[in-house]
C-alpha cells in the first residue's frame, strides 16, 4: 500500500482536458514567450478579476519584487518586516539596498506602523510591508507615514491574491504591489508572479525592465533582465482564474472545520478575519502558548510529522536570524516577531484536503493537549486508493 504524505499545501490544477486544447494552440503557433496572445489575455483577465488598473506578468514573484524596486529607483535603506519568506529581504539585497527590520504587531503579524517612524533615517527611501497570511496591513497608517516622510510603499502581497479591503482589492494600495503565483500559493501558475501598478507609464517601465529594457528592435532604454512569463503558464493561469472562486470556497470549508474542532482547546490562538476584508484563506496559522497548552509548538510539529502530516512553521526562523542579516543593527530586539515565530504552526490547507484528515489533525492536537497526551497512540498509513479511507473520529 502506497503511503501518502499530507503536506501543508497541495497545488490546485486546472482540468487537464481543458488545458490540452490551449497547449495544442500554442504548439500550432510556435509562439512560446515574448508577450504572446495568452500573456496579453491573462494580464487583462487578471486586471478585470482583481479590480486593479494594470498587471505586469513575471516569471516569479521574487523577480517581480526586484523589478518593482528598480522601477521606483529605490536606494539606501528600506524598512521591512523580519516575519516573512526570505525572498522579501533578498530582493532588497540584490538591489544593493540595506534592509531595516521593524517589529510586527501581534494581532495579524504584519509590520507595526507604530514602530516605523522611529526607524526612519535620512537614508530611508521606502517601506516594504507584507500582507502576512493574506491579512491586510494597516494600509492607512503606513501610507500616512510615507506621505509625511516622502517615502515609497511597495507591498509584498504574495499571500494576498483575491483579498479585498472594504470592497476594493488590497493590491490597489501603495505605489506598487507584488503577487506570487508559485505552486504553493492560493492561486498558482506553477511558477509566476506579477506587479500591480496604477498608471500606464509605470506599467510600460516595468514591462521594459522585465524584457532586457528593450523598447523596440534597435532601442534599449534600461538595463533590464529577462523575467517574462511564458505562454504555457499564461494559458494555465487563464484556466486557473476560471475556477478560483470554487477554490476559495473549498479553502473556507477547511478553515471553518479547523476552527470548530480546535476552538475550545486551551493555549491555541487563531487569527480572526479582519472586519471589512474578503479573505482568501491562503493559510491556517495556529499560535501555541506552550505553558497553557502543555506542549510546545515543536512537539506538535514532530508528532504530526510522525503521522506523515507535514505542517510548516511559517515563519521560523525570522529572516533577521539568517546569517546574511543577523549582523544588521535592526536585527536585534524584534521581541514580538521572535515570540510569534516560536509559537506559529500552519496546518495543512487545500480545497481537496479530506475532512477525515482534518479531523485526524484536530484529534492529534486535542489529544496532545491532555495531561497524559505525551504520545498519540495513532499510526495510520495513508493510501491514494479510495478503499483505504481514513477512519472518522
Amino acid at each position: 500500500m502506497e503511503k501518502r504524505k499530507i503536506l501543508v499545501t497541495r497545488p490546485q490544477l486546472p482540468p487537464l482536458n481543458e488545458f490540452i486544447p490551449l497547449l495544442a494552440d500554442i504548439w500550432d503557433s510556435r509562439w512560446l514567450t515574448n508577450n504572446g496572445k495568452y500573456h496579453q489575455e491573462f494580464e487583462k483577465a487578471l486586471a478585470s478579476y482583481l479590480g486593479v488598473p494594470y498587471v505586469s506578468l513575471f516569471a516569479n514573484g521574487t523577480l517581480a519584487l526586484m523589478a518593482a524596486l528598480q522601477c521606483l529607483r529605490i536606494k539606501g535603506e528600506v524598512i521591512t518586516t523580519p516575519y516573512s519568506f526570505v525572498a522579501t529581504t533578498h530582493s532588497l539585497w540584490w538591489n544593493g539596498i540595506k534592509p531595516v527590520f521593524v517589529d510586527i504587531e501581534p494581532d495579524y503579524c504584519n509590520l507595526d506602523p507604530a514602530r516605523i517612524e522611529a526607524a526612519i533615517t535620512p537614508q530611508t527611501t521606502a517601506i516594504l510591508p507584507v500582507h502576512v497570511y493574506g491579512n491586510p496591513c494597516d494600509v492607512d497608517s503606513i501610507q500616512n507615514l510615507a506621505d509625511i516622510y516622502g517615502l515609497k510603499v511597495i507591498y509584498d502581497a504574495a499571500h494576498a491574491f483575491g483579498v479585498r479591503l472594504n470592497g476594493s482589492s488590497v493590491l490597489n494600495y501603495g505605489d506598487l504591489s507584488i503577487v506570487s503565483f508559485h505552486a504553493t500559493k492560493v492561486f498558482n501558475t506553477i511558477e509566476g508572479g506579477a506587479i500591480i501598478s496604477h498608471d500606464i507609464k509605470t506599467k510600460k517601465r516595468i514591462d521594459y525592465l522585465k524584457n532586457f529594457g528593450i523598447a523596440n528592435e534597435t532601442t534599449v532604454v534600461a538595463p533590464g533582465i529577462n523575467a517574462k512569463m511564458n505562454e504555457l503558464q499564461a494559458a494555465y493561469g487563464l484556466l486557473q482564474l476560471k475556477y478560483f472562486d470554487t477554490v476559495i470556497d473549498g479553502r473556507k470549508h477547511i478553515t471553518d472545520r479547523y476552527k470548530k474542532g480546535l476552538k475550545d482547546i486551551p493555549g491555541l490562538r487563531f487569527l480572526d478575519e479582519p472586519i471589512g476584508v474578503d479573505y482568501n484563506y491562503s493559510y491556517f496559522p495556529v499560535f501555541i502558548d506552550d505553558l497553557e497548552f502543555g506542549r510546545t509548538r515543536d512537539e506538535i510539529y514532530e508528532e504530526l510529522k510522525s503521522q506523515d502530516i507535514f505542517a510548516r512553521r511559517y515563519f521560523y526562523p525570522l529572516i533577521s536570524e539568517f546569517a546574511a542579516y543577523r549582523g544588521l543593527p535592526s536585527a536585534k530586539g524584534l521581541d514580538i516577531a521572535h515570540e510569534i515565530s516560536r509559537q506559529i504552526i500552519c496546518l495543512p490547507l487545500y480545497p481537496d484536503l479530506p475532512d477525515d484528515v482534518v479531523d485526524l489533525i484536530i484529534s492529534i492536537i486535542s489529544y496532545m493537549s491532555q495531561p497524559d497526551g505525551k504520545k498519540v497512540p495513532i499510526k495510520i498509513l495513508h493510501s491514494y486508493e479510495k478503499k483505504n479511507k481514513l477512519p472518522k473520529k
